[in-house]
């Protein structure tokens, strides 16, 4: 049996499904047929119903849950992992000045657009583009403020920019549950057999990348392109994590409690069962 995959070229993706696309397991009689894009690109493919099986963020899973159920192996969730707001060092912004300023942002179903969202309300000056374009917004004056994700939160510094809000922080100081950020769905289609049999394989993937790292495998490194070794390392160390393996009820609480955010500003989408009994 064959089934279409998708995930991002990111060092915590490519990590967690090196083993599984890349015959480093035994698959058991499944084939992926696998691509990776980026996440937003991803999200609008999720909507659209494109793949078996795909990595998305949360806010575009709880648009499309009624196609998809979310795997228990594979998320990205945690603290100390969201997204940053920044501005470049030399434009006096404060936080008080966000609602009036020019927002960019990664994607309009991205996480960091809700939690941008959760933090500032009443900011409506918001323009999206692909998450590594942000950086340059802002240096080059097109955007006054940027929504860093991936990579360049580790960067960001370098490039005479400073940071005026952690979203994540504002996200668990709040509401006192980590960040999610991202999980892996699977069509509700695909019988309850494949599905547990997959999000088993998932597992075994990740843990087989945990039994060889810090080493990082070629297909890591050709993907994270121009990226540190360095950055590559603090990138998986920051996203793979115990909720990758399992969401537990921890996971599965933060989870339902950005569903809950997420549908006081969507009303009329349910839930349809979150998670992958």
């Amino acid at each position: 049996m064959k089934l279409t995959l998708g995930f991002s070229p990111c060092p915590n993706d490519t990590f967690i499904f090196d083993a599984l696309v890349n015959s480093g397991i035994d698959t058991q009689g499944l084939e992926f047929d696998f691509v990776l894009e980026d996440v937003e690109t991803l999200n609008q493919w999720a909507l659209e119903g494109k793949l078996d099986i795909t990595k998305l963020s949360f806010p575009a899973y709880f648009r499309s849950a009624s196609e998809y159920v979310l795997m228990n192996a594979g998320s990205a969730l945690g603290k100390g992992v969201g997204p940053l707001l920044v501005a470049r060092e030399d434009n006096p912004i404060t936080a008080q000045d966000v609602p009036a300023s020019t927002i960019a942002l990664p994607g309009l179903y991205t996480t960091a657009h809700l939690l941008f969202n959760f933090a500032f309300p009443e900011a409506m000056n918001k323009s999206f583009m692909l998450f590594s374009a942000i950086e340059d917004a802002v240096i080059r004056g097109k955007s006054d403020l940027g929504v860093l994700i991936h990579e360049n939160r580790f960067t960001y510094h370098q490039r005479g920019l400073q940071k005026i809000t952690d979203l994540g922080e504002f996200w668990e100081s709040t509401m006192q549950v980590p960040v999610p950020l991202g999980g892996i769905a699977i069509r509700r289609s695909v019988s309850d057999a494949v599905k547990h049999h997959v999000d088993t394989l998932i597992l075994k993937s990740l843990e087989n990348a945990f039994a060889e790292y810090p080493n990082l495998s070629p297909f890591i490194r050709c993907h994270a392109q121009e990226m540190d070794e360095s950055v590559m390392r603090q990138h998986i160390d920051l996203y793979v994590n115990n909720f990758s393996l399992n969401l537990g009820p921890a996971g599965r609480k933060a989870i339902e409690t950005l569903h809950g955010v997420f549908t006081r500003n969507n009303p009329g989408h349910n839930s349809h069962g979150l998670f992958l009994d």
